[in-house]
Order: C-alpha cells, then sequence, then structure tokens
C-alpha cells in the first residue's frame, strides 16, 4: 500500500497561518492567481500546509514545485483534483512564498525531473485523506455507511439513495469536527476520470493574454531599476569607473561599487545601462587574464587518458579485455553550454531594519532565501523570498547568485530594488554546464557482445562545488547513467577525474545523464557497426530491459526503421532508461551539398509510468527535442583571454522556426509510478542525430556542436 503524506506539523493550523502569509506576503507584488481568489466565510479543510477545501467547494493548492514551463502546474492539479472529485479548473494554484516547513517533507526544489516523481505519492494520499474526511462528514450527517458514498463535482453523493448531494461547504464543519484521516486509500486506476487523459494547459490563458507574471514582472511601490557589470574575466576585480558620469545621466539615482561589481539604480532600465556605459567600469583581469579555451580542454584530454576515482568495478576488467575478439575505442568531447532562459535573470529585493524581502522566480526557493540570509548576515526567518514563474530555467535558477547579487545592492539603497541582467551579462556570467571528455573502450566477443566496458570521465565537478569537504571523488551526477547502461558486460570499470577551470560550472536540464547518453548512445552505435550489425539488431539483442526494449521497437517501427534512404539522408536511434523513464528516438538527418546538417523528422517512443497528462507528456518531448537539439547541433560557449566570447542569440545559437523537426511522439501508457520528463526528451536527441549523420553520411563525430565537428571531420 503507497505511503501516506507524513502529517506535517503545519496541519490545519499551518494552512491558515501558511495563507494568510502568502496574501500578505503578495500584497504590493504580483502574484499568479490561475482561479478565483479564497472565498469568504467558514474555514477551509486544511489537509496539508498546502492543500485544503474551500467553503465553496473548490480546492486551494499551494504550488509545492516551481513551473519554469514544463506543465507541473497542471499535472499536479489534475492529481489532487482526482482525488477530490472536481475539475482541474475548479483548483485555485497560488505561488507560495519559500517556506520549508509548511511544504516538509516535500523538498521544494525544482529541477532533476524529479516534481511528478516526488509529488506522485503524497498529493494522491492528501487527496485521499481530504475525501475520506469528506465522505464521512456525509456519512454521520446521513447516518449511513460511508462506503457506496462517491465525490462528484465539489459534492458527496448517495447513488444508493436517489443520487442525493450535499455540497464540501455543507460538510466543512462536520468534516474538521473529527481526526483527519491519514491512510486512506487513493482511487484505483479504473476509477481515474483525469488522469491519464489530455488536459489542456492551466496556466496557458494568463500568459497568452499577459496576465501571469513572471519574476521580471514584479513592482513594488517606490522601487527603482538597476543593472550590473561584473569582471569580464573570471575572477577579475574592479579597478576604477565615473561614478560622476554616471550619476549625470538623466534618472540614474545611485552608482553602488562592490570590489568585483558594478550596480547603477535608475528610474528605468534604459537609464541605468547608460548610466553603466558612463562609468566606464575598467577591470583589473588578474590571474586568469590569459586562459583560454585551448588550455582548459587539454587539461581535460590529459586527465581522461588515466582511470579516475572509481565510480563502478565489475570484474576482470583486464582478463575480459584480453579475451575479446576485438576491442573498440573512442573518445567523446561535449562543450561549455550557457542556459541563455528566455526570460533574462532579474531580482526584486527591499531591505530594511527589520528584515528583507525578495521577489524571483526560483527552481530552489528555499536555498534563494538562505542564501539571501547569508550574504546579509540574517537569520532565515528575518528573509521572506516570493517565487513566480520563471520564463525558462533548465538549471540555471537552481544557482542562487542573482539573488546574492540583488541582496548585496538592496543593503546598500534606502529603496526597493529591482536587479535585470542584460543578455550579454547573463551570457557571460553564467554557470556553464561543465565541458567534460569521455574516453570509453569496449572488448566484444564473436557475437558482437560486450564482455568488458571501460567508461573514463573527466571535467568539472558540480557536486563537488556543493559538497565542500564532503566531496569523496566521484560526481555521482557525472558519472549518471554511465554506471549502469543498458548493455550488460561481465566486466565493468567507470571512472571521474575532477578537473576545475576558471569557468563556473552548474547543471543544464540535467548533467551527467543528459551527457553520457550522447556518450554511450554514440558508442552503442559504434559498437554495432563494428560488430557488423544493424543498430536496431544490436540493440535489441543486448539490451534486457524489457520497458527500453519496447520503447525502442516502438520509436522503430513507426519511423520505418530499415527503408532505404535517398543519399545524403540516413536514420539514427538511440534509447535510454534514466530518471526512471525509458524512451527511444529515431531521429532523419538530411545532409545538403554545403554540409549544412537538418533534422526533418524525429520520431519519439516513451514510457514514462502513468502519464499524468499524455498532452504536457508530448509537449515536453516536442519541446525538450528542440531546444537540445539546438545545442547538440551549434551549441557551445568558449574561453578566450579568461572570459566567456559569446554573447546574445547572434553567437548562441538557437534552431530557427524553420528549422524545427516534425517530432511524432508515441506515449506508450504504463500501470509503473510516473517517471521524469525534464530530461529525457533532451538527453535523446543528441545521440540519435549523431548516429543519423553516420547512417547519412559514413562520418562518425564524436563532438559537440555537431555541425562544427561535421565540417571538421
Amino acid at each position: 500500500m503507497e505511503q501516506g503524506l507524513k502529517a506535517p506539523s503545519a496541519s490545519r493550523r499551518g494552512f491558515l497561518a501558511g495563507s494568510a502569509a502568502l496574501a500578505s506576503g503578495l500584497a504590493g507584488a504580483l502574484v499568479v492567481p490561475l482561479g478565483a481568489a479564497c472565498a469568504a466565510g467558514p474555514a477551509p479543510l486544511s489537509i496539508t500546509g498546502f492543500l485544503a477545501v474551500l467553503p465553496d467547494g473548490a480546492v486551494s493548492l499551494a504550488l509545492p514545485k516551481t513551473e519554469m514551463g514544463q506543465g507541473i502546474l497542471t499535472a499536479i492539479t489534475m492529481i489532487v483534483a482526482e482525488e477530490l472529485g472536481v475539475a482541474p479548473t475548479a483548483v485555485h494554484v497560488a505561488i507560495p512564498e519559500a517556506d520549508p516547513a509548511r511544504f516538509a517533507p516535500i523538498d521544494t526544489g525544482t529541477g532533476g525531473s524529479t516534481s511528478i516523481r516526488e509529488l506522485w505519492k503524497p498529493l494522491r494520499q492528501a487527496g485521499a485523506n481530504a475525501r475520506a474526511a469528506l465522505i464521512g462528514a456525509a456519512a454521520r450527517t446521513w447516518k449511513v455507511a460511508p462506503a457506496g458514498l462517491v465525490l462528484d463535482d465539489g459534492a458527496v453523493v448517495d447513488p444508493a439513495r436517489g443520487g442525493r448531494r450535499l455540497a464540501y461547504g455543507a460538510l466543512l464543519a462536520q468534516a474538521m469536527a473529527a481526526p483527519l484521516p491519514t491512510d486512506a486509500v487513493p482511487l484505483a486506476p479504473a476509477d481515474w476520470k483525469i488522469i491519464g487523459k489530455d488536459t489542456p494547459r492551466l496556466d496557458s490563458a494568463a500568459k497568452v493574454r499577459g496576465k501571469a507574471a513572471f519574476g521580471i514582472d514584479v513592482q513594488v511601490p517606490g522601487m527603482k531599476i538597476a543593472t550590473l557589470a561584473q569582471s569580464p574575466v573570471f575572477g577579475g576585480r574592479l579597478a576604477r569607473h565615473d561614478a560622476a558620469a554616471a550619476k549625470a545621466v538623466a534618472g540614474v539615482v545611485d552608482v553602488i561599487a562592490l570590489p568585483d561589481c558594478l550596480f547603477v539604480t535608475a528610474s528605468n532600465l534604459w537609464s541605468a545601462k547608460q548610466g553603466l556605459a558612463a562609468a566606464a567600469p575598467v577591470w583589473d583581469e588578474g590571474a586568469n587574464a590569459t586562459v583560454g579555451q585551448a588550455q582548459v580542454i587539454a587539461a581535460i584530454e590529459q586527465a581522461v587518458r588515466a582511470p579516475g576515482v572509481t565510480a563502478k568495478a565489475q570484474g576482470d576488467l583486464a582478463a575480459a579485455r584480453a579475451g575479446a575478439a576485438r576491442v573498440v575505442e573512442a573518445t567523446y568531447h561535449q562543450p561549455f553550454l550557457a542556459h541563455a532562459t528566455m526570460e533574462p535573470g532579474s531580482c526584486t529585493a527591499h531591505v530594511t531594519a527589520q528584515g528583507a524581502q525578495v521577489w524571483a522566480g526560483s527552481q530552489v526557493p528555499t536555498d534563494a532565501r538562505a542564501a539571501a540570509a547569508r550574504v546579509l548576515g540574517l537569520a532565515p526567518e528575518k528573509v521572506r523570498f516570493h517565487n513566480f514563474l520563471m520564463g525558462g530555467g533548465f538549471g540555471r535558477r537552481l544557482e542562487t547568485d542573482m539573488v546574492e547579487r540583488t541582496v548585496q545592492l538592496a543593503a546598500k539603497v534606502a529603496y526597493p530594488v529591482k536587479l535585470v541582467w542584460t543578455r550579454e551579462e547573463d551570457i557571460q556570467h553564467d554557470v556553464v554546464r561543465p565541458a567534460y571528455v569521455d574516453r570509453i573502450a569496449a572488448g566484444l566477443d564473436k557475437t558482437g557482445a560486450p564482455v568488458s566496458w571501460e567508461h573514463r570521465i573527466a571535467g568539472s565537478s558540480i557536486m563537488a562545488r556543493l559538497m565542500g569537504d564532503k566531496f569523496g571523488g566521484v560526481d555521482d551526477d557525472a558519472v549518471d547513467g554511465a554506471i549502469a547502461p543498458l548493455y550488460p558486460a561481465s566486466a565493468r570499470l567507470v571512472t571521474f577525474r575532477q578537473v576545475e577551470s576558471c569557468m563556473p560550472t552548474g547543471w543544464w536540464r540535467g548533467v551527467g545523464g543528459l551527457r553520457n547518453t550522447f556518450v554511450i548512445e554514440s558508442f552503442a552505435d559504434e559498437l554495432a557497426h563494428a560488430a557488423g550489425q544493424d543498430p536496431l539488431a544490436w540493440r535489441l539483442a543486448q539490451i534486457t530491459d524489457p520497458r527500453a526494449r519496447a520503447v525502442l521497437q516502438k520509436a522503430a517501427a513507426q519511423a520505418g526503421w530499415g527503408k532505404a534512404m535517398p543519399q545524403g539522408e540516413g536514420l539514427g536511434l538511440a534509447v535510454l532508461h534514466i530518471w526512471d523513464t525509458c524512451l527511444a528516438a529515431v531521429a532523419h538527418v538530411k545532409v545538403g551539398a554545403d554540409k549544412q546538417i537538418s533534422v526533418p523528422q524525429v520520431t519519439v517512443a516513451v514510457d514514462c509510468g502513468v502519464p499524468v497528462n499524455p498532452l504536457g507528456v508530448r509537449a515536453q518531448v516536442e519541446g525538450g527535442v528542440t531546444f537540445a537539439l539546438s545545442a547538440a547541433l551549434y551549441g557551445g560557449v568558449t574561453l578566450d583571454k579568461g572570459r566567456i566570447e559569446q554573447s546574445n542569440f547572434h553567437d548562441v545559437r538557437a534552431l530557427r522556426m524553420n528549422e524545427a523537426p516534425r517530432v511524432a511522439v508515441h506515449v506508450m501508457p504504463t500501470d509503473n509510478a510516473p517517471g521524469g520528463m525534464g530530461e529525457p526528451p533532451a538527453a535523446i536527441i543528441g545521440p540519435a542525430v549523431a548516429n543519423a549523420l553516420f547512417a547519412a553520411t559514413g562520418k562518425r563525430v564524436r563532438s559537440i556542436p555537431l555541425q562544427a565537428g561535421f565540417e571538421a571531420a
């Protein structure tokens, strides 16, 4: 039986306190009301600190995760609505401020394809508890047994006695008079009316009409606008600037200098930018001023030549390799990647003697609040962090540097201030995805099956940065997907070597699982060809995972795998089982006489367990494929003289609309618990295109971006 959500200490009283805090905290700011405001009148039936049944029969949900375009707001609402017998549109959703105690034990961080995976059980359990409370209240009112009573459209219904109804609002007092159930049984799949049905996104209308509030939309009375400049060279310091020239610009209010940063505040963003330009900051570029891309990559290449710290060791690798019929080796390169979210970085803060308020869109609101408190030297309770919708996250808003910069500035001025990053400042001071080099070797037996498998990984460690002294030498994220690939081998060794540079590195729509999928699925294709076998047949001969086999066969069948292709065109496939999801893709690649790669069609089969909202799953696949195809074909930022060379979308290229592939998605529902859908579609497209490129041209490209790698091959 599924385990229920542990009753939080904030249960009923906590919900009311949280609601009051939410309401007061959002006063003067922007909120994202996706339903009507809570009705006044009798107290709601609080199920947890963030879920309640309202007197008007509607349901109130404070979103435990953050919505950055991935559709969890709709999926989470569907889960709650299912158990409570209301339409998803009857659920009033609000984005609350950071309050870890209110949401415990749920982690409010959003990343790693965890939202639905983490919330599936606790939300269903909370909804089931509420359903049981309402049915119990109706049974006591009618003096009948609860068995047979059902929820329907905001009322408890008694089908056996003429379908009489009692609205939720009429039952709240009776329900609250009894202990809230904690272990009610959630609805069985056979009883689902909402889960598994295509449901349009609940937040689309507000976004299309410009009513949805993102972090950059925040307006606070008396607020000034600011922008900033940081040293273009990582680690540089501010040497001098012309504050008088900046203040001579109309609208400029203040010029604030820190040892490594210069802020200009103004009545509007244009004046702030003009003031910053007039200040003409000069930087002491420091020790990194001569560091270049070739130097950084050379260090990683040198590191990967030797084994690192062991992440996986199985069997006698040397013996297995010595007994192999042949050994295949390859080295793969993947670059630093910028996030380049459509919504530029921004954060608003107001620091007073009583504490601080911060407004921003964050994937980690609890961490952001803690970071602000740390910078200001305050207790976390003295900081209120109001979270908002995000115009893309992709891991960039897992970092708290923008919040920290903003409170640094806000602490030095007497007014609320919104700090806005220019696109150039955003990209050139991004916390980029690490560059990695992978060296992989496999011994094959006479049938083409792997008998030895060695995978060496070298690059920056995000976990080392986050863990500090507790880091043990193996970055679990960097080896994610590599220590247990879909391809069995009697002997396996996976190692990691940490190589840092001046480039700050962080998450990018998943890191290890995504980039390891590129390496392993590209290499699997190489092994198939080395064995003289069709890539699909070779994979099916090796893979024992039934879910992976099923999506592989489905995608191949739907794409017409094996059909003759015109010259210069090819099909390539890839498959993964990570983030509790199985996904396979077949990419159709064309290469023109000008060597330009195009991808007109991608066919995807996905088994993500219960597809809570199949429409949302398909949207995630379409968006993930398109997002990551940009990076696979053209991605990468480079270092020159200690600074990122690229600065905006003219040299951080994204696919144009006419370049976007048609994406055919086949969702394969199962009764497994929901898997993640944030990273898998982004992980699968790179290797599928690389393998299709080989099929089309006979050239194996082992480096991202594929377009540049192909032209250089």
